[in-house]
Parts: C-alpha cells; sequence; structure tokens
C-alpha cells in the first residue's frame, strides 16, 4: 500500500509540471536523443514509451515504428499528449510496476530518465521483461548516484533531512538488468553539467520536470526561508566564475535483450 501511495503522488507530482514539462526538459532531449543510435532499424515492431510525458520522443517513435504506445502513470501527461502528438499512437495511463501488456507481446521498450522514479527497480525491469517478446529489447536512461551532488552537498550543511532522493548506483543497476532472462547488452555513463542562472532557476526546473518530489523527505513543508537562504549560501561554493550555477547529472544509457532461453 506504501508503494502504492508513493506512486501516486510521484503521478500527481509530474502532472502538475504537465505545461512546464517540454520548457524545463533540457536534460531530457540530451540524453533521449543519445539513444537513437542503439534503436533497432526495422519498422514492424511493437514499441512501449514508457513514462511518455508529453510524448516528445513517442511522437519520434511513431515516426519510425508500426505501433508504438505511449505510457504514461500521469492523466495530465496523457491528456496533453493527446491533444498535441500524432493520432497515430496509442496512449495508455499505465503503472510501470504493472502494465496493460500481454506476455511476450511487444519488441521494444524505450524509456527516458523515468526508472529512476521506481523503487524497488528490480520489480519494473522484470515487468519490462515479461512484456518483452524473447529476444526484445529494453532501452533506456536513468540517473546514477552523484547525480545533482551540488545540491545534495548544499543542503547538507543546513539539515539532515532529505531534498535529493537516493540514486542507484552503478552497480547495483548493472545487476538489475543482468538476471537469469536478460542481458545489459550496451551500456554507458556520462556526467551532464547544465548551467543556471542562479539556485532558484534550478529549483524552478526540477519543479518544472515534476522532479522536486522526494517520497523520503522529513519534513513533507517547504523548506523555511531561513533555510533557503543557507543552502543557496552554501550553494555559492560551486558557482563558476562566469557566475553560472553548474548541477551534475549522471546519465546512465542502457540496452537489455531479453534472452530466448
Amino acid at each position: 500500500m506504501l508503494e502504492i501511495k508513493k506512486r501516486i503522488n510521484i503521478a500527481k507530482s509530474f502532472g502538475s509540471a504537465t505545461e512546464s514539462y517540454d520548457v524545463s526538459a533540457r536534460l531530457q532531449r540530451f540524453s533521449g536523443k543519445h539513444l537513437m543510435p542503439w534503436l533497432p532499424n526495422r519498422n514492424d515492431l511493437s514499441v512501449i514509451d514508457l513514462g511518455c510525458g508529453t510524448g516528445f520522443f513517442t511522437e519520434i517513435l511513431s515516426g519510425r515504428y508500426q505501433q508504438v504506445f505511449g505510457v504514461d502513470i500521469s492523466t495530465n501527461m496523457l491528456n496533453y499528449a493527446k491533444d498535441n502528438r500524432s493520432t497515430d499512437i496509442c496512449w495508455l495511463e499505465g503503472d510501470a510496476f504493472s502494465l496493460p501488456f500481454a506476455s511476450k507481446s511487444i519488441d521494444l521498450v524505450y524509456s527516458n530518465l523515468m526508472i529512476q522514479w521506481c523503487d524497488p527497480i528490480e520489480k519494473v525491469i522484470s515487468e519490462v521483461l515479461r512484456v518483452l517478446k524473447p529476444g526484445g529489447l529494453f532501452i533506456f536512461t536513468t540517473l546514477t548516484d552523484g547525480t545533482l551532488l551540488e545540491l545534495r552537498s548544499s543542503w547538507s550543511k543546513v539539515d539532515s533531512d532529505k531534498h535529493v532522493i537516493d540514486f542507484k548506483t552503478l552497480d547495483h543497476l548493472t545487476d538489475a538488468c543482468n538476471t537469469a532472462e536478460s542481458k545489459l547488452l550496451e551500456s554507458r555513463e556520462q556526467d551532464v553539467v547544465l548551467e543556471y542562472e542562479n539556485v532558484l532557476h534550478l529549483a524552478h526546473e526540477l519543479k518544472g520536470l515534476g522532479a522536486s518530489h522526494v517520497p523520503s523527505k522529513t519534513n513533507k513543508g517547504l523548506a523555511g526561508k531561513d533555510k533557503w537562504k543557507q543552502m543557496i549560501h552554501a550553494y555559492q561554493e560551486f558557482q563558476e566564475p562566469s557566475g553560472v550555477y553548474p548541477a551534475t547529472y549522471k546519465v546512465f544509457s542502457g540496452m537489455v535483450v531479453k534472452l530466448t532461453s
């Protein structure tokens, strides 16, 4: 029940960011673009865009493949996608832990910066493998430990509360992808450093992405003004000579195959 409540709260968080999501999605554009070379060249495939959001990459996939499903837990995101994307796409509201597809029915599952919100991640990968045909591919990006290290460090100077989610380690993620029925064929991890005018700019972008939801946060309210000032002061340690504020994202890209035996 607790896991379900967390997923409902995450859906609300992303749903409230629907109108600002595409404007704020610099990282998603970068990571999604870098998955394109791994996509199969055949066009007669059935494809799921898992955590499709506003459908930006779902529409690109629909131009390449025969049957494309955009799946998201947020009703608001899906409504936006239906109104603004190709009518050839089938949009479905669904939970990554319980996908609305028959076993062994899908050729490719694509997911761009979504599974970091799923815990335990092993259950999501197991569900993806369930719906994939033998030989099918799971091509995805996610964020790993060390993401938003500047923000985490700055908040640690203020209090002991959790302000940034615990991203999985590289070893944890690799182990989760290599199972009795799957193998991690390709992977890479890269640091993407985005620049912000100030710390509030970073906070607004995270909120615009729906990414400010921290399930295990002790204090559910907004941090007080004094704490915000202290955190911003601490963040100045990372300010670059040009005056911009960096934020590091550790982006992991993976291609997993479902084994045939």
